[in-house]
């Protein structure tokens, strides 16, 4: 009887594993969405510094009724220079608070005088420590928060294009109901 060497049985399981792994990966509800630790918990507590003339962002306010975002940005950011229109248009319709990541001060407040200050209050985080506490991998994130200060949604990347309007928009409006 011819005995099967175990290294042609080797590649079709190898092979096989890998097609499972990836049919599940496909399978998924939303194979794009980054899995946030920090959703169904609170907010984490943000730094008390902020830039000259600007609001502080307080724990608070994370903490008063209705919905609101915390929006993770700076200014050498090219994603968060293309979302800053949608922040604009939706600090109109709810606050909107942001956190100024890794960003020297005065090329944040610089970009602010420029484009347009869409934040109701503002933090700075020029160490990324608070970015590490909120499970922030790289700007622009910006997350959903209820009015008991509760981490709804994280939506990871710019609030522009299909993106905005098929992942994030359809959780803004849950929350909203919700409240």
């Amino acid at each position: 009887m011819a005995r099967i060497s175990p290294l042609v049985v080797l590649p079709p399981v190898i092979f096989a594993g890998l097609a499972a792994l990836f049919l599940w990966g496909m399978d998924r509800d939303d194979p794009d969405q980054l899995p946030s630790a920090m959703v169904g918990r609170d907010a984490p507590t943000v730094p008390a510094t902020t830039l000259p003339g600007k609001t502080a962002l307080t724990d608070e306010m994370l903490r008063e009724p209705g919905v609101k975002l915390v929006n993770f940005w700076a200014s050498w950011c090219p994603p968060c220079r293309a979302e800053h229109p949608t922040l604009t248009a939706l600090s109109a319709e709810l606050p909107v608070y942001g956190i100024d990541l890794k960003d020297p001060e005065p090329a944040a407040a610089r970009f602010l005088d420029e484009h347009g200050d869409p934040f109701h209050a503002l933090a700075t985080d020029p160490n990324g420590r608070t970015a590490i506490d909120w499970g922030v991998t790289a700007p622009p994130e910006t997350f959903i928060i209820d009015g008991d200060g509760k981490v709804l949604f994280r939506f990871a990347g710019p609030l522009v294009r299909e993106d905005y309007e098929n992942r994030f928009l359809p959780e803004l409006q849950r929350a909203r109901a919700a409240e």
